[in-house]
């Protein structure tokens, strides 16, 4: 049986406070991996947030940026995957999109969010290709947070081979909050989902509730909100597709 250890990286995230959230990005990559974390996931957005209109749009780059190499160099150094929420350019079109770095610190491929429609102020293009990305010889679908809304996406990345789902959220209760997608998911494709999500608020939009899940069979097996950034770490059988963790290890960050 092949075990490993998985960290969530629950953030509060600061809409359009770029460098801030680098910072804490890095500095929680660095704890995760010091618990012993093989794969480490971020939220969605992580290093902007949703709401980051009032920044504007000229500091999103084609990737790698420079700070993303700098990411990927620590990644290789401490020899962990990372699956990063970032936004990219190309050409005169932006993407929500989330970088796999692999344990030698290079990109392994990247998905580019498909249902933007609930996107603030609708500033991203939607993504076109559906396919897994393999990590350590496990084929991972990525549903960036609404994309677990419809089920095309998830069943498409299930008939592409993908072995299990990360889904790098920010998705909050409220009116449009999640109502029983993520467990949905589950139940059609038989795959398990492992959602990490955020904290924090922005100026229309509430986190301080918003669960990170490991979620199998339509159930949630493991759940944690907090009103404190946490590295949520847990054991992952990488054979039999399950968690091997009662609940999680947390540790409360500063930043």
């Amino acid at each position: 049986m092949r075990t490993g250890k998985i960290a969530l990286l629950h953030l509060e995230t600061v809409p359009g406070a770029i460098e801030r959230n680098r910072y804490v990005i890095v500095e929680a990559i660095k704890h995760a991996a010091g618990k012993g974390a093989e794969w480490i996931v971020t939220p969605e957005l992580a290093v902007c947030g949703l709401q980051f209109a009032h920044v504007g749009s000229d500091w999103i780059q084609p990737q790698p940026d420079p700070w993303m190499q700098q990411v990927c160099k620590l990644v290789g150094t401490l020899k962990r995957t990372v699956f990063l929420g970032c936004p990219e350019r190309e050409g005169n079109r932006f993407y929500n999109s989330v970088f796999v770095i692999g344990p030698t610190g290079e990109i392994l491929g990247k998905h580019r969010k498909i249902n933007v429609v609930s996107d603030s102020r609708s500033w991203s293009s939607p993504g076109d290709i559906i396919a897994p990305i393999e990590c350590d010889g496990v084929k991972v679908g990525i549903l960036i947070c609404s994309d677990v809304y419809t089920s095309n996406i998830a069943r498409a990345l299930t008939f592409e081979g993908a072995q299990m789902f990360v889904s790098p959220a920010s998705w909050g209760p409220g009116i449009h909050g999640p109502n029983g997608e993520w467990e949905q998911r589950t139940h059609e494709t038989g795959l398990p989902l492992i959602v990490c999500n955020r904290t924090g608020a922005e100026q229309t939009l509430d986190f301080w509730n918003a669960p990170s899940l490991v979620v199998q069979n339509g159930t949630r097996l493991l759940a944690h909100t907090s009103k404190k950034s946490a590295v949520l770490t847990f054991n992952w059988d990488f054979d039999g597709m399950m968690p091997r963790s009662a609940r999680y290890s947390i540790d409360y960050i500063r930043h």
